[in-house]
C-alpha cells in the first residue's frame, strides 16, 4: 500500500506511539468508534470509517508537529506541550536579541487545547536528595539540575533567580532564554539516577499516578516511577511542582477539515462525558418527587414520567459514578424504589 498516496484527504491524528499515555488514547479511540489496524512496524493506520489516519509519534514531538500545521489533532501531555511552548519562546527571544528576527518571520504557529482527556495525572516536579541540604527551588540556585524538560525547568529557575535578585516576577510572564547562573542539563532517560551519580544536584522529573479516569484503569506502562516510587527508592523527594499536567487533546490553528476536528472532539467529549456518570432510575410517589429530584437534578433536568399505578412516577437521571452510592442511600430514605443504574457507553451534547 502507497501510505503517503493514502493519506490525502485524510484528516490527521497524531497518538502516542509508546509509553505512558498510549494504552488510555487507544482506549479513548476505541470509544470513539474511530476504526483502524496498525500494521506492525508501521507508524501511520488509516481509519475505516472515517477520512481520518492516524500518526504515531513520540510523546514529545506532537506538539511540534500538531503547532508546525504537519497535523491537525493530537493527544498528548499538557507538559509537552508547555515544554514545546517554552522552546519556541527561548529560540524567538534568542533571534530578537540577536536581531536577526522581524514581525514578517511570524507565522501562524502554535496548537489550541480543546479537551482534558482525564488520564495522564502527574506533577513536573523538583527533586532532591532526601538526606540532602536542598528544601526549596532557591536552593538549587547556581547548582546542575538534570532534566529532560530542559526549557520549562529553564524558565522555572530563571524566575527563582530573578526574585533571589529582589525582582519582581510576573507569573505570566516568558523567561525563556535567559542567561542562567543555574546549569541546566539534558537527558533523555533515567533522570532519577542522575543526582545518585553526581551529574546533578537535583533533577525536574514527572511523578504521579498515571490514571484516574474509570475508563482508562490499567496495568501502569511503568508502576513505580508513575506512583513515585522510583523517586523515593532514587533517595529522592520532591521540593516545588513546575507543572500540572494531564493528557489533553490538542489541534492545529488550522487544520485542514475544521468540520471532521469537531466531529471527533465531540466523540471523545462524549465518552468522557459517560464515564463519568451513570443513569440512574427510579419509581418514586409523587408526593416525594420534589425531594427525590432535589437528590437526583440531572445534567440539565431529570426525566420524569407517570406510571400506571397512581400516584407514582418513574424518574431517570444522569448522576456522577463517584456520588452513586450516597445517592441511592438518600433515594431511598425518601421512598424510592426498584432503584437501578446503568451504565453509559457514550453521549453527546452534554
Amino acid at each position: 500500500m502507497d501510505l503517503v498516496n493514502s493519506l490525502e484527504g485524510r484528516l490527521l491524528f497524531a497518538v502516542p506511539k509508546k509509553g505512558r499515555l498510549l494504552q488510555a488514547a487507544l482506549n479513548l479511540l476505541e470509544g470513539a468508534d474511530i476504526q483502524f489496524k496498525r500494521e506492525n512496524r508501521l507508524d501511520i493506520a488509516l481509519v475505516k470509517n472515517l477520512p481520518i489516519a492516524l500518526v504515531f509519534l513520540p510523546a514529545a514531538d506532537i506538539p511540534t508537529f500538531v503547532g508546525e500545521g504537519r497535523v491537525d489533532l493530537g493527544i498528548t501531555g499538557y507538559d509537552q506541550v508547555q515544554e514545546h511552548d517554552a522552546g519556541v519562546r527561548a529560540i524567538a527571544r534568542a533571534r530578537r536579541m540577536s536581531n536577526e528576527w522581524s514581525p514578517k518571520d511570524e507565522k501562524p504557529r502554535g496548537c489550541d487545547t480543546i479537551l482534558d482527556l482525564g488520564f495522564g495525572s502527574c506533577k513536573l516536579q523538583i527533586q532532591v536528595p532526601a538526606k540532602g541540604e536542598y528544601q526549596t527551588g532557591k536552593d538549587l540556585i547556581g547548582k546542575n539540575i538534570g532534566t529532560s524538560f530542559v526549557h520549562l525547568a529553564s524558565e522555572y529557575f530563571a524566575r527563582l533567580e530573578l526574585e533571589q535578585e529582589g525582582i519582581k516576577v510576573d507569573s505570566t510572564a516568558s523567561y525563556a532564554g535567559r542567561k542562567l547562573r543555574t546549569k541546566i542539563i539534558e537527558l533523555s532517560g533515567s533522570v532519577e539516577a542522575a543526582c545518585a551519580l553526581g551529574v546533578a544536584d537535583g533533577i525536574v522529573d514527572l511523578v504521579g499516578m498515571l490514571l484516574f479516569s474509570p475508563m482508562f484503569i490499567l496495568p501502569l506502562t511503568n508502576p513505580s516511577k508513575e506512583s513515585g516510587e522510583t523517586m523515593k527508592a532514587a533517595g529522592l523527594k520532591a521540593i516545588e511542582t513546575v507543572v500540572e499536567t494531564s493528557a489533553i487533546l490538542i489541534k492545529s490553528k488550522a487544520p485542514s477539515n475544521p468540520a471532521m476536528v469537531d466531529l471527533i472532539a465531540a466523540r471523545i467529549n462524549g465518552v468522557i462525558t459517560a464515564q463519568k456518570y451513570v443513569l440512574c432510575q427510579y419509581n418514586v410517589p409523587r408526593t416525594q418527587l420534589v425531594d427525590a429530584t432535589k437528590i437526583t437534578p440531572g445534567k440539565r433536568a431529570p426525566t420524569v414520567t407517570s406510571l400506571e399505578e397512581d400516584g407514582w412516577v418513574a424518574v431517570s437521571a444522569m448522576v456522577e459514578k463517584k456520588r452513586i452510592a450516597p445517592v441511592m442511600d438518600d433515594l431511598t430514605k425518601v421512598g424510592a424504589t426498584d432503584i437501578l443504574v446503568l451504565d453509559i457507553h457514550n453521549t453527546r451534547g452534554s
